[in-house]
């Protein structure tokens, strides 16, 4: 079986490094035309099921590239909800914050975001939905989002130094194979870092 994970095109929050989690923003125009652009490059791997977070910028992205397929919107593969710091920067915002500058030190990953969640808790959700998913052992393609990739990929593939090694630009992502439920190997989608 294969698994495809994709994250959705540029935002304005992602052009401006908000931390954007649970709002539901659109694609920003840019974001939209660079789709397009990759679509019209690349193929994008084809699957017998289709999954997105149900955001907005989801939604969008699977239209432009996939057109209009039939798919399931699957909640549990959203962003990290953070809570106070939803919808900011670092820049001029948050470096200054003392809330965020506490749930920086120590260990990010099980640091809870104030009235948000901690990047443990959004990989334990996501985790369990992509293995209701892979039990179904038909290949897949989800649209979420970058720091659900970056995560879950570092759980399949531990060796990797950390979660960022993992980091994927708009439009890009992974293509996992897995042996039951067990992943065995993974490719770009498409090949971005050449």
């Amino acid at each position: 079986m294969k698994l495809t994970l994709l994250r959705h095109g540029a935002t304005e929050a992602t052009k401006r490094g908000l931390y954007c989690g649970v709002s539901d923003v659109p694609l920003c125009p840019e974001g939209i035309e660079e789709l397009r652009n990759m679509a019209a490059r690349h193929v994008y791997p084809q699957a017998e099921i289709f999954y997105t977070s149900g955001f907005l910028r989801t939604e969008q992205t699977l239209q432009i590239l996939y057109g209009e397929v039939f798919h399931t919107k699957l909640p549990a593969i959203r962003e990290t909800d953070f809570g106070l710091f939803e919808m900011r920067g670092f820049s001029g915002d948050l470096e200054f914050d003392p809330e965020f500058r506490a749930w920086c030190e120590g260990n990010n990953e099980e640091n809870i975001c104030p009235g948000g969640e901690s990047s443990r808790q959004m990989t334990e959700r996501a985790m369990a939905a992509f293995e209701t998913i892979l039990q179904t052992g038909n290949d897949a393609v989800c649209i979420t989002h970058g720091g659900v990739i970056a995560n879950v990929m570092c759980r399949w593939f531990p060796g990797a130094e950390n979660r960022y090694v993992f980091t994927s630009k708009p439009g890009t992502g992974y293509q996992i194979s897995f042996d039951g439920s067990l992943p065995v190997s993974y490719r770009e989608v498409p090949a971005w870092r050449r």
